[in-house]
């Protein structure tokens, strides 16, 4: 009888961001080293012929799909909610050369991890659940996402 494992990965990236409307530093543009914590949850493969026998995932496979999904996309570039005059900025900004994301939500830890966790669900094999995720931005501050509150 298989039981259910959990499996984490850890990632690290560079990202700016600044939030519009905020009543504090962050309105300005700044930066964090995030790191990123991704915790799957499914049974190790019990078919000794598989060259993934034992693995609820293979690790290398995890880790591709979050280097594609996040790590890639947002390493380096700086994030602004495209629904805010930052509009203009990013433009200017990416007119420049730099690397600009706009997302549709404010840039914030909490709203970061909810896009993370939607772009990574989509890609995991169907006997692998996301279970949960954590973003942390600073050494003291990080938010949280559970699949079991979601």
């Amino acid at each position: 009888m298989s039981k259910n494992i959990r499996i984490t990965k850890q990632f690290s990236f560079e990202a700016g961001h600044a939030l519009y409307g905020y009543d504090g530093k962050c309105k300005n543009i700044h930066g964090h080293s995030y790191k990123l914590s991704v915790t799957v949850i499914g049974k190790p493969i019990s078919d000794n012929t598989n060259v993934k026998f034992g693995m609820v995932i293979d690790f290398t496979d995890l880790k591709k799909i979050v280097k594609q999904e996040i790590v890639n996309v947002f390493d380096h570039a700086t994030v602004f909610n495209k629904n805010t005059p930052h509009l203009e900025l990013a433009m200017d900004l990416k007119n420049r050369g730099h690397n600009v994301l706009l997302v549709d939500y404010q840039p914030t830890s909490e709203m970061m991890v909810i896009d993370f966790a939607e772009k990574i669900k989509k890609h995991l094999p169907d006997h692998i659940s996301l279970h949960s995720l954590k973003l942390q931005e600073t050494d003291t501050s990080f938010a949280e996402w559970y699949a079991s509150e979601n």
